[in-house]
């Protein structure tokens, strides 16, 4: 069964993909330890990225390396609701679905480093 907001369009389907959002930011925040550890880390380090950064460039790889690591956690805990939601029972594929979720969200901490420590000690 399909969303009775799918066909919207215009301002109102913009106006509702923003309601969405929030609603997912509120939910992941309230539901997800990593998730809000790492919104009080953008919070001092985006700003802190863009007082570093030396260009305009800089700047953008290292706030871009730390929305970056959020996205990729947003993800992360939307595989692990779905798959819980589905089961809570231990299964092989569960277990595989959240194991690939968290080496993305590994590969995007490694991203941050590797970003940070090339542009600020290079």
């Amino acid at each position: 069964m399909e969303s009775p907001f799918k066909g919207k369009t215009g301002l109102r389907r913009l106006i509702n993909a923003f309601g969405y959002s929030a609603e997912g930011f509120k939910a992941a925040f309230q539901h997800e330890d990593a998730f809000r550890q790492e919104v009080f880390l953008a919070c001092v380090l985006i700003p802190l990225g863009l007082y570093l950064g030396k260009t305009n460039i800089e700047k953008a790889m290292l706030a871009g390396a730390v929305i970056l690591v959020m996205i990729v956690e947003l993800l992360n805990s939307s595989i692990e609701a779905s798959v819980d939601h589905t089961s809570i029972d231990l299964h092989p594929l569960a277990k595989r679905a959240k194991d690939i979720g968290s080496a993305a969200v590994f590969l995007a901490l490694g991203n941050f480093f590797l970003v940070w420590g090339l542009v600020l000690f290079m």
